[in-house]
């Protein structure tokens, strides 16, 4: 799995980081989305993908 995220598109609303706090955080000074881990472990996929799902920008893309 790689995760790719879309800075422009963020609207810092936060689900992401809610889903999946191991592979995204935020960053302090306007919320933006920050990628930790492009590619995490098999064990994470769930959270990233309903990470994804639930973005209400579409910021963030999946490649299995």
């Amino acid at each position: 799995m790689r995760v790719t995220i879309d800075q422009e598109k963020c609207v810092a609303s936060g689900q992401c980081v809610t889903s999946a706090a191991d592979v995204f955080d935020q960053r302090d000074e306007d919320g933006v989305v920050v990628l930790l881990n492009e590619h995490p472990p098999a064990e994470l996929a769930a959270d990233v993908r309903q990470a994804a799902v639930v973005c209400p920008a579409l910021a963030i893309q999946i490649e299995d």
